[in-house]
């Protein structure tokens, strides 16, 4: 069973940066972000492959994201810069167990998530 632990998350202005981290214990593959604005859907933020060598961004967030990975301590950063308000929201991990070649987007292909870390972002 694959456990995940998120951490980072906080309160920020307009503008500022923070990095979340998602420390998983067990086999990964894929990894991402996804986050859950009060009142909407889950939506995909990013992911990594298991290398580390591939990525993928969702258009909200690109150029100003970065996710990255550290396969030897088997855990995942989300890197934000210049934080908007409708950044807001509980950010989570999620790890597939799968090999695939195209890396997934759609929570539904996550086995495992984390708990969630609140950002918040005021103007």
């Amino acid at each position: 069973q694959v456990q995940l632990v998120e951490s980072g998350g906080g309160r920020v202005q307009a503008g500022a940066s923070l990095r979340l981290s998602c420390a998983a214990s067990g086999r990964t593959f894929t990894m991402g972000w996804f986050r859950q604005a009060s009142g909407k859907e889950r939506e995909f933020v990013a992911c990594v492959s298991w290398s580390g060598g591939r990525a993928l961004y969702a258009d909200s967030v690109k150029g100003r994201f970065t996710i990255s990975r550290d396969t030897a301590a088997n855990t995942i950063y989300l890197q934000m810069y210049n934080l908007k308000p409708e950044d807001t929201a509980v950010y989570y991990c999620a790890a597939d167990g799968r090999i695939r070649v195209v890396l997934p987007t759609s929570p539904r292909d996550y086995e495992y998530w984390g708990q969630g870390t609140q950002v918040t972002v005021s103007s």
